[in-house]
């Protein structure tokens, strides 16, 4: 560590120290300005054996632990590093080393599962209701929302639960090592869009070197780092997908395919299911190429907006419309008498019905068809000459030969529909 980072790094430990209370809102806008001490402070992190490590994740700690929020996240931007160290030092059984980043993951996991006044908290979120637009659908298209507004009026609105609630922990164990990483994977997770590319960096070279460490595939890197293998939980490494594929889409797109890859590699060494399962379907959906970069903000993957233009004209002829001229067309036959209910009648209910030809034999199937193929000619034929006879320069026709022959009409351009 250079002499000028180690200065940048004891002026930070003092500055906080001496700062009044009123002006910690200040300090914390004014932090992301000092460009070189995130560099330093990852220095300091790395080295076990650096005796400034101990006053820095202290410090590190008294942000987090301050109701200021952003200071909250100049501490979790570090915490993918102190994970890979802490993991790193277990692995090598030099628990000596690793006392002051274990109190801090310790204290940021306690500081978390709890709310302001020391209950444990449950972190969960609310299904939205699909009755209402959003950028991914519109209600139109989905149908009716009977059943679920109903259901949603009954059991208000549906909550669902993806953390639960946590005791608190004073020391790291076999079994709960992996319960508490997870759990601060997950915060981290949750507030990863305000995390620098450099904690991004350090995400996914942490999942690259805590996957191969110890297997053959550490020999193909270009880091060489004294590490045996680490003991990975499937928990942690789906959480660690979940950044990794946000860093992808942000800047880190060759480093965090790597990472993909080696966390594809270590979970089927493994045998874990659902960590394979998350990350070949990560691997899958990514495009070719990377994300354009000239683009400033943050690159996130488009969706495109559903249209909110009926598909369905309202003049298009559907089930629906042709069983209201159907039922139109009884109707009229009723009032008129029920005369001629063979001839159209019959046509149309066998176009519309496969099973009564079914259970007919084999010469009345063919002499029906042959039966409902003429009288469609002559009932398209008759059209033509109906039109002709319709018009106002016949006028000496009955009422009910006018009926009979608006119907013959109807009856054929249904036909025709279909």
């Amino acid at each position: 560590m250079l002499g000028s980072e180690r200065g940048v790094v004891e002026e930070w430990l003092s500055e906080f120290k001496a700062l009044p209370e009123m002006q910690i809102s200040s300090y914390a806008a004014t932090l992301h300005r000092k460009k070189a001490l995130v560099p330093a402070l990852y220095k300091v992190i790395q080295d076990p054996n650096n005796e400034l490590l101990e006053p820095v994740c202290h410090q590190l700690f008294e942000l987090y632990r301050s109701s200021e929020v952003r200071l909250k996240r100049f501490t979790l931007q570090f915490l993918p590093e102190l994970i890979w160290v802490y993991l790193r030092l277990t692995a090598s059984k030099d628990r000596q080393s690793n006392g002051c980043i274990e109190a801090l993951l310790l204290g940021i996991y306690n500081l978390e599962i709890a709310d302001k006044d020391g209950n444990n908290k449950v972190l969960s979120f609310t299904i939205p209701s699909l009755s209402k637009p959003s950028i991914y659908h519109e209600p139109s298209t989905i149908g009716s929302m009977a059943l679920t507004e109903g259901a949603l009026c009954q059991h208000d609105l549906i909550k669902v639960v993806y953390s639960d609630l946590h005791p608190q922990r004073e020391t790291f164990t076999a079994q709960n090592r992996f319960e508490v990483l997870s759990f601060l994977m997950l915060c981290y997770n949750s507030a990863i869009v305000y995390m620098p590319a450099s904690s991004y960096q350090s995400l996914c070279r942490m999942g690259s070197r805590l996957c191969v460490s110890g297997f053959p595939r550490q020999h193909e890197k270009c880091w060489k780092e004294d590490c045996g293998r680490v003991v990975l939980d499937p928990d942690f490494m789906v959480q660690l997908l979940t950044g990794v594929y946000y860093a992808i889409y942000n800047g880190q797109w060759e480093v965090g395919q790597e990472a993909l890859d080696d966390i594809i590699y270590r979970a089927q060494l493994e045998l874990f299911s659902q960590p394979l399962l998350v990350a070949n379907a990560m691997k899958n959906s990514l495009p070719f190429d990377a994300p354009d970069a000239s683009q400033g903000g943050q690159k996130v993957l488009k969706v495109e907006v559903t249209p909110t233009v009926p598909r369905i004209s309202r003049t298009a002829i559907t089930t629906a419309s042709i069983r209201r001229h159907r039922w139109r067309r009884e109707d009229g036959e009723g009032v008129n008498g029920r005369e001629e209910s063979v001839n159209l009648n019959d046509a149309d209910e066998g176009f519309s019905s496969g099973a009564s030809l079914s259970s007919q034999p084999v010469g009345a199937k063919l002499s029906s068809t042959s039966q409902r193929g003429s009288l469609r000619k002559g009932v398209s034929g008759r059209s033509a000459k109906d039109k002709e006879i319709s018009t106002p320069t016949k006028s000496t026709e009955s009422p009910r030969e006018s009926a009979r022959l608006d119907r013959k009409m109807e009856n054929a351009a249904i036909i025709n529909c279909l």
